[in-house]
């Protein structure tokens, strides 16, 4: 028999585009919510979303006239996926079977329910499209739930038609006609129409023509001033990411920060450089995330109706600081970048201000050491109720949600706790891919209140590694920050963020002199690991003693955190 591979991730460094030009000859059997192009040319997706009837309807467009398949897997690979494989045969006749995948091999026939319901199906001019639907939630054990969050699909087609009557006309290897996408299936925001933003005044903060230095990670840092021509304030209603075409597969993610009003900046010598020669200086810019955008996104985000992002000041001195990671494990020299970002300038002012909440750890040793070799491992932070004492008492709607971790991450998640009981997800990023990062639209704004805490979790898998993973800027290192979009803004809070303390530091050591990253890092690379230590380093990860950052905008406050405490989880 044939051996079957598991179904890998269709692995791209630049964002799928959304379905604006469709390769398909064949059109849509309805007008859906949603489009995307899961490969270009070859495989494209419509849904939409029935929360009242809690299914989704598909239809998946393929370029061939055999068999496709759309599957949700738990973990981004063929084993225990939950697959459709539909067909058109040569009467002209749609089929559809419910199939499931043991292992990595041929997925078998799903005998307990049929779960994937046919609508219709068509094939002309080499395309092949099938329509069909499915519950959120079967309650089947050969099938995985489309739950809230980030759901792994997986697709893949044959050369030929399957033949139920004959157990030798089945479905066959598809060699590397397959690939998966990450996907919030059931809170998806598509890219705007161009119409929606065309006519609007704009913004535009980018680089100029600068010179990339040939190292293979670089943060680098300009500040901008919020144009003169503009005499009132404006409100951002959307913006758009602006990559230099010739640097796709450079950037890595771009973060833009609003500088603090407090502080007075030199217009004629405003700040421009590698991050850390020039941020000892310009604390002002470093804190304040205005919007964040990591590779995999989509380049247009639109703000909800609510609420826009005042990009533009009564007395026209907003300050801006572009910080753009850039990737360049080739060490490339010569290479230029005018990348950037613009925000569209809505006629009328909207009833909120729009910004954004930082949760997670701080990038460091100290931070993130994770061992080599293991299959999962947990770091969980902690933002106490004291850190939401002072946001209003009619509390505050967050609206999006941006994971993010560097590699080894599989999993990202914040819950909200209210009285030490865990009341839901601000979003979990269940299946996490680090090349398909983006800002996930909830589907319903979340209350956030006085008193609030939060619990965030990343998750890391390092079976590709022989040698610890620790935090740190290079795309080799780790992150873990959960950033949240929300209305009203408030200035009480920017960012919640952990770290192991030196204290539970020095004990694991054994030692009482002052530790520093350079000590810290030197101690870990020269760790053995067994399956054993593993074990016990995330048991002391999971009690050790933390202290907690509040970033309140125009200053920092620090706090010691015992451990993370206990609470009421979700049923």
């Amino acid at each position: 028999m044939q051996t079957w591979i598991i179904l890998c991730l269709y692995i791209s460094s630049t964002a799928i585009e959304i379905c604006t030009g469709i390769a398909s000859p064949l059109q849509p059997f309805t007008t859906y919510d949603h489009s995307i192009q899961l490969e270009a040319n070859i495989a494209e997706l419509w849904w939409t979303v029935n929360n009242a009837a809690q299914e989704i309807t598909f239809e998946l467009h393929m370029k061939t006239i055999g068999w496709i398949a759309l599957g949700i897997s738990p973990a981004g690979g063929m084993k225990g996926a939950d697959i459709a494989v539909g067909w058109v045969d040569s009467s002209g006749k749609a089929h559809i079977q419910d199939r499931f995948a043991f292992d990595k091999q041929k997925p078998v026939m799903d005998n307990t329910t049929q779960d994937w319901f046919l609508l219709k199906g068509q094939e002309q001019n080499g395309w092949t499209a099938i329509q069909f639907k499915r519950s959120f939630d079967s309650c089947d054990p050969m099938d995985v739930p489309i739950k809230l969050g980030t759901n792994i699909l997986i697709f893949a087609y044959g050369l030929d038609d399957i033949d139920p009557c004959q157990s030798k006309v089945d479905i066959t290897y598809h060699d590397d006609r397959r690939g998966s996408r990450i996907l919030p299936l059931r809170s998806y925001a598509d890219q705007p129409a161009d119409a929606m933003l065309a006519g609007l005044d704009f913004v535009d903060f980018r680089f100029d023509n600068h010179a990339v230095p040939s190292a293979d990670t670089t943060y680098y840092c300009k500040v901008f001033k919020s144009p003169s021509r503009f005499l009132t304030k404006r409100h951002a209603i959307a913006h758009e990411v602006l990559i230099d075409s010739r640097n796709t597969n450079l950037l890595h993610h771009l973060d833009l920060f609003e500088c603090s009003s407090k502080d007075v900046l030199d217009d004629a010598n405003l700040p421009d450089g590698v991050c850390d020669d020039i941020l000892t200086g310009m604390r002002m810019c470093s804190s304040n995330v205005a919007t964040s955008w990591a590779i995999g996104a989509d380049l247009t985000t639109v703000y909800p109706k609510e609420a826009g992002y005042a990009v533009t000041g009564v007395n026209n001195n907003k300050y801006f600081m572009i910080k753009i990671h850039y990737d360049n494990p080739r060490l490339t020299s010569n290479l230029r970048d005018s990348s950037g970002i613009r925000f569209y300038l809505g006629n009328e002012l909207r009833q909120y201000d729009l910004s954004y909440l930082v949760f997670g750890t701080l990038s460091s040793p100290a931070s993130l050491a994770i061992p080599p070799n293991t299959e999962q491992f947990i770091v969980d932070s902690y933002c106490p109720p004291e850190a939401t004492r002072n946001f209003p008492a009619s509390g505050i709607n967050v609206v999006s949600a941006l994971p993010h971790t560097h590699l080894q991450g599989i999993s990202v998640w914040t819950k909200l706790i209210r009285n030490n009981t865990a009341v839901q997800y601000l979003f979990n990023a269940e299946a996490f891919d680090f090349n398909h990062q983006f800002a996930n639209r909830l589907p319903t704004p979340i209350k956030i209140y006085p008193g609030d805490a939060f619990v965030t979790r990343c998750i890391y898998s390092t079976r590709n590694k022989d040698d610890m993973t620790l935090g740190g800027k290079r795309t080799i290192d780790e992150m873990c920050s959960h950033t949240f979009s929300y209305y009203p803004m408030v200035e009480s809070l920017t960012a919640c963020m952990t770290a192991i303390d030196q204290t539970a530091w020095q004990t694991i050591m054994k030692t009482s002199l002052p530790i520093d990253n350079i000590k810290l890092e030197q101690w870990l690379r020269n760790l053995t690991w067994t399956p054993k230590s593993v074990a016990q380093w995330q048991e002391f990860y999971n009690e050790a003693q933390r202290f907690i950052m509040y970033d309140r905008g125009s200053y920092m406050d620090f706090n010691v955190l015992p451990t993370i405490p206990k609470y009421e989880d979700l049923q």
